[in-house]
């Protein structure tokens, strides 16, 4: 025995509910579900509409119903369905087919009772169709041969607003000459001449006896004779408003889905929440942020009482230009404690008014601008919807509806809620992503010399490109170092990887360039020392550490070119570390790749690096760069190579101008990886800016040195910087004699400072010492300190050179003028 639950719909199942109607598509798939289905078997129509019509049996078909369906014949049936809560019901239902253009057969499932289909046979059963006709749920009208008018049910004269005789004799297009009618009535046509079925759906419109727009599903069929000649055709109209809108609300959310969250930019991200509103169900949308998220910081909450601040990120209108917005993009806009969108803001859930509502009224009408705009738009009905994302709510979309008659509902506000939920994700994201990106790079720009000078040994220009949008910010570095005697140190490097540990890296490499260089090392001992240095970086942190690391690669490993011009000889001696060779351009426009010793990597250890010296004279260009502006996935390097020296073969007057030549040339798009562009147009000190004086082993030439030294101050016309000049020169002069070998030179130096150098045969590097009170010696290098702006030693090829430096005069004054004047 079935215990199953059984619900039989009258004596003989024939009392289903009036509006009952169910269409099914050639393919078996239910195409329209009206609300007495609904209401009979408990589904809504976006939980039925496209799911077989076979998944709501609770039994088999009857074989005589099985035979008339594969005649394509109507048939009259019980019927046991299956309602929403898994219980039997058994209904009396007729399906009538309707045969399509392309052969398909349609099924329109109404009660037992209504029949259409079969013309009266008698005078009772003409009686019974007349009333079947009049009375049936849904709108029917009946056209003759030529697509006029004949009569219609009393659902149809409603949706129409005219009766039957107002409309006799009249096409529909002259009954009601408004779009998109002017397509039904030439399908009307159609069919009374091809004598074949059409169905087709329509979008939402207003017939003239409506109060709203619906959406309707069309079926036009021709009525034959029994020999097949066209007599006219029927129309029945079945209301798919909840069909439509339901489809229409999944469409939104996948349109959301797809087109919200393309980007990590909080910005973007906003204007495609917008569109996506707009497109879908809004006549006009904003999105205000939280100034702190549109920023990258964390948001804060917002106490009830105080004026919430809002940034206006995005609008969108169905009319160009958004005339109705009274806030432009960019601009903020403060919201009254109490006023709708502070609340929705504070509270986090979403609500809808009326254009009479009196919240909305007195937020409105707080601001004229805002006033004036609902009432020159016809603002009817307003949306408000908070921006929330774990836990925290970020702004408000606000959605306005003018255009469109039908305000805001239930189910709107339950769609908006969820799409602003997908969006506020991908609006946290892009913010959390804005938040770190601007750390990762104000760490790298940090990192990086905020201004290039080579003083008057080179002219420089540069660029650094990083790659791509997201937080893969790199190791890539550059940097130009004053050394002593008026050279110039120019460094490439790049480190293995990307993200915030590769800048951080970079800026502990950079940091020991200087250092090392501050030391006077030549390129190839540098390299050496730096190698050691980045081999202990990665025994120091360990695969532990680095697998922690955001962005770090196996191991710490970086490349390297660097490079020492003397603007005195004019020679450049330089080294790599694995880095690619620099383009030299000669002053005669020659343009080469140096051939320098590669060297390995950093971070190999065990290998040597080799110095190369070449000749630059004046206006010579040498251009220094990272593997990322030629080398790339698609461009073989030396592609890249040949593009860059043909950038550089006629490079402009400005260096800025060549660097930007160079870039259009060369660079991949987009760029694959960090980019750095070093150029440096070198120049060399003339005969009269560079003296030099060999001196005996003899204390008595310290006098002669001193009176030289002078003679050149007053030649130059730098008599001012006469007397320190003469105590650095003694106590230089004195120490080599002393303490150092032959041979013993002074030389002087006019740049864009004063330099002078004392050079001896010994490798001994002094040391500056606190003479005690007693002591005859050990303050000369104190004093040299004292009187230079800065002094130092360096290792030579026969001995050392001990330098000090003094700002010229012009300098001194400008220096002077700079200071804060102190009044008493």
């Amino acid at each position: 025995m079935d215990d199953e639950p059984d619900t039989t719909i009258g004596a003989r199942g024939v009392a289903a509910p009036d509006d009952f109607a169910v269409v099914i598509d050639a393919r078996g798939a239910v195409m329209v579900w009206s609300a007495g289905a609904g209401r009979l078997l408990g589904y809504e129509p976006e939980e039925v509409t496209g799911r077989p019509a076979a998944d709501l049996l609770a039994a088999e078909l009857p074989y005589a119903m099985r035979h008339h369906v594969a005649a394509r014949e109507p048939w009259t049936s019980d019927l046991a369905l299956r309602n929403r809560d898994g219980d039997r019901v058994t209904v009396q239902l007729r399906g009538t087919p309707l045969v399509d253009a392309d052969g398909g057969t349609h099924w329109i499932v109404t009660p037992a009772a209504v029949t259409y289909a079969s013309g009266p046979t008698d005078a009772g059963t003409a009686e019974l169709w007349d009333l079947t006709l009049a009375q049936f749920p849904l709108p029917v009208a009946v056209y003759d041969s030529e697509a006029r008018f004949v009569t219609c049910n009393q659902v149809m004269s409603q949706a129409m607003g005219l009766t039957p005789e107002e409309m006799r004799g009249q096409t529909l297009w002259e009954i009601y000459p408004t779009p998109p009618l002017d397509e039904i009535d030439r399908l009307q046509h159609q069919v009374v001449r091809t004598g074949e079925m059409i169905f087709r759906e329509e979008q939402p419109f207003r017939a003239s006896g409506e109060v709203r727009d619906h959406a309707w599903s069309l079926f036009l069929s021709p009525l034959k004779d029994r020999a097949g000649a066209v007599l006219g055709l029927s129309a029945l109209v079945i209301d798919i408003t909840e069909q439509y809108w339901a489809r229409r609300r999944l469409a939104v959310l996948n349109d959301a889905g797809v087109r919200i969250g393309s980007t990590l930019d909080v910005t973007r991200t906003a204007e495609e929440l917008a569109e996506v509103a707009v497109t879908g169900f809004a006549d006009f949308a904003t999105v205000d942020l939280l100034e702190s998220v549109v920023q990258g910081h964390e948001p804060q909450p917002i106490p009830p009482a105080t004026p919430v601040v809002c940034r206006r990120t995005a609008q969108r209108s169905v009319f160009a230009g958004c005339p109705e917005s009274v806030v432009a993009v960019g601009d903020t806009d403060v919201w009254p404690p109490g006023s709708p969108p502070a609340q929705v803001l504070i509270t986090g859930r979403g609500s809808h008014y009326s254009a009479g509502d009196p919240l909305l009224r007195a937020w409105s009408t707080a601001s004229p601008a805002r006033a004036e705009s609902m009432s020159r738009f016809k603002t009817h009905s307003v949306m408000m919807v908070p921006l929330s994302a774990r836990g925290v709510t970020l702004g408000v979309m606000h959605l306005v509806r003018h255009r469109t008659a039908d305000p805001f509902v239930q189910d709107d506000l339950t769609l908006a809620e969820e799409i602003a939920a997908r969006a506020a994700v991908s609006i946290d994201n892009a913010r959390r992503y804005t938040r770190e990106h601007r750390t990762a790079l104000t760490l790298q720009r940090s990192l990086l010399p905020e201004r290039l000078t080579g003083a008057e040994a080179v002219d420089l220009a540069h660029r650094y490109l990083p790659a791509g949008s997201g937080d893969e910010i790199g190791g890539d570095w550059f940097d130009v170092i004053a050394l002593s005697g008026g050279r110039v140190a120019l460094v490439v490097g790049d480190v293995v990887g990307h993200g915030v540990h590769a800048s951080a890296t970079m800026g502990r490499l950079r940091t020991a360039v200087r250092t090392l260089a501050d030391a006077d090392f030549t390129p190839d001992e540098l390299l050496t020392r730096l190698d050691d240095l980045v081999i202990r970086l990665d025994r120091e942190e360990g695969p532990d550490t680095r697998g922690q690391a955001e962005g770090a690669v196996g191991e710490v490993g970086a490349t390297c070119l660097y490079a020492v011009y003397d603007p005195v000889t004019g020679r450049c001696d330089l080294a790599r570390a694995g880095h690619p060779p620099p383009v030299l351009v000669s002053s005669d426009g020659t343009v080469q790749v140096l051939d320098l010793p590669a060297g390995p990597p950093l971070g190999l250890g065990g290998l040597p690096f080799e110095a190369a010296r070449i000749e630059m004279g004046e206006g010579s260009l040498l251009a220094l760069y990272t593997n990322g502006l030629i080398e790339t996935p698609d461009r073989d390097i030396d592609v890249g190579l040949d593009l860059l020296c043909e950038a550089l073969r006629r490079p402009a007057a400005e260096l800025e101008e060549t660097c930007d030549e160079v870039l259009r040339r060369v660079l991949p798009e987009p760029p694959a990886d960090d980019i750095v562009l070093l150029l440096a147009r070198t120049s060399t000190l003339g005969a009269d800016q560079v003296h030099t004086w060999q001196l005996p082993m003899d204390p008595a030439a310290v006098a002669g040195a001193r009176k030289v030294a002078g003679e050149q101050l007053d030649a130059w016309g730098l008599a001012e910087l006469e007397f320190a000049t003469e105590l650095i020169v003694s106590e230089l002069v004195t120490n080599a004699i002393r303490y150092g070998h032959d041979p013993v030179q002074l030389r002087l130096i006019r740049a864009d400072a004063l330099i002078c150098e004392v050079s001896d045969g010994s490798s001994t590097a002094p040391h500056l010492r606190r003479a005690r009170i007693f002591d005859e010696g050990g303050r000369g290098l104190l004093l040299v300190a004292q009187v230079a702006e800065r002094w130092g030693s360096r290792q030579t090829s026969v001995g050392k050179t001990i330098w000090a430096e003094q700002p010229l005069p012009d300098e001194r004054a400008r220096e002077r003028d700079s200071r804060p004047s102190v009044s008493a």
